[in-house]
């Protein structure tokens, strides 16, 4: 009788693959803290598996949010993530020489990685409502274009590189998954390269370090280049099959610093070797293929936009932070999802897939 109630049934019908298979990755992620620590559970693995224990079953309440909900209140909640902004600009929190977190008493929150999601149901809404027509005009291209460069910008005060990179990333993919022809992307695109000097002189100082860097990693392998020339050292030395759990050295003799944070990657492939490397980055492609055919199939323009766009930004999280670590990207400080410690980052990806859950469930149903 109690499983044929209505609320069990929709716990049921989720899809129990892909909520085990992020289960397994935030497991796996333990597993690699529990190593970074030397083999202790402090003190990053208790804490992050507390955390990550109360964000899934948000997550699975996220689940069962309905998509006109989102729909409703897309703009108010991206409104309030902006005024958040706005408050860190004014009253935020100053720590490792960025202004980035509201001091609430109880906890600080970080609103740039709410952005991330709120950026995506705003512009999701307003292309839903957006007279196909208007798709490709100016007048329909503004809106979303400010709507991305605000908070954008306001996040480059503070200063976050890497985290505006994923709004801007994540809103272009909805406007490109709206309709927009793909000449209103490639052609400021190429206007954006043809600037990029004049980007690079705006930069922060440290931020021109890390862009030479990248460039150049060997011209200063004990200074600036530390970070990328050991992250390398520790990925190569783990070889095909890694140097075995609790093994690896370049993390454990402290080489490899953010060895638990936005080089956790690294950590992991030096005892796991490329193996475990490319399990991990499998596990992510079937969440992503997974998230893209319920935007595929979805029947309403939010639905897929919004699935689309969730999808789009998990998929910049990971390939960000691994091609930073592996060299082949500037450090910009982005965390790997579920593996690297942190509460701001594990919340709002948990939330991402609570709400990605929520739009799979009601990817046939009308919204109007």
């Amino acid at each position: 009788m109690l499983l044929n109630a209505r609320w069990p049934q929709r716990i049921l019908a989720l899809p129990w693959g892909i909520i085990l298979l992020i289960v397994a990755i935030g497991g796996f992620g333990l597993v690699v803290l529990y190593s970074a620590a030397g083999g202790s559970m402090r003190p990053w693995a208790s804490a992050q598996g507390t955390r990550f224990a109360v964000l899934l079953l948000a997550m699975l309440m996220l689940s069962q949010v309905d998509a006109r909900l989102w729909l409703r209140f897309a703009y108010p909640i991206y409104a309030i993530v902006l005024a958040a902004l706005v408050g860190v600009e004014a009253l935020g929190a100053i720590s490792g020489g960025s202004q980035r977190w509201l001091d609430l008493g109880f906890i600080r929150l970080q609103p740039s990685e709410f952005m991330k999601l709120a950026i995506i149901l705003a512009l999701a809404r307003f292309y839903h409502y957006l007279p196909r027509g208007y798709v490709g005009r100016l007048a329909g291209m503004w809106p979303p274009l400010a709507m991305i460069a605000v908070p954008a910008a306001l996040v480059m005060l503070q200063p976050d590189l890497g985290t505006a990179l994923m709004i801007v990333a994540g809103g272009l993919s909805v406007m490109f998954l709206g309709g927009l022809p793909l000449r209103w992307i490639f052609g400021p695109g190429a206007a954006l390269v043809a600037a990029l000097p004049v980007v690079f002189n705006l930069l922060h100082d440290y931020q021109k370090r890390r862009v030479l860097i990248f460039l150049d990693p060997e011209s200063d392998p004990l200074g600036s280049g530390y970070h990328i020339t050991q992250s390398k050292i520790a990925i190569g030395s783990g070889g095909l099959t890694g140097k075995g759990f609790l093994q690896g050295t370049q993390s454990h003799l402290e080489y490899l610093p953010e060895q638990h944070t936005d080089f956790v990657f690294a950590t992991m492939a030096e005892e796991w070797g490329l193996v475990g490397g490319a399990l991990l980055l499998l596990a992510f492609g079937i969440v992503l293929n997974w998230g893209l055919r319920v935007a595929m199939r979805a029947e309403t323009m939010f639905v897929r936009l919004v699935a689309g766009g969730l999808s789009m930004t998990l998929f910049f999280y990971v390939l960000i932070n691994v091609a930073m670590v592996m060299g082949l990207a500037p450090v910009v400080g982005i965390p790997l999802p579920l593996v690297s410690w942190g509460g701001s980052a594990m919340m709002t990806v948990l939330i991402l897939m609570g709400i990605l859950l929520g739009m799979n469930r009601q990817k046939r149903e009308p919204l109007e």
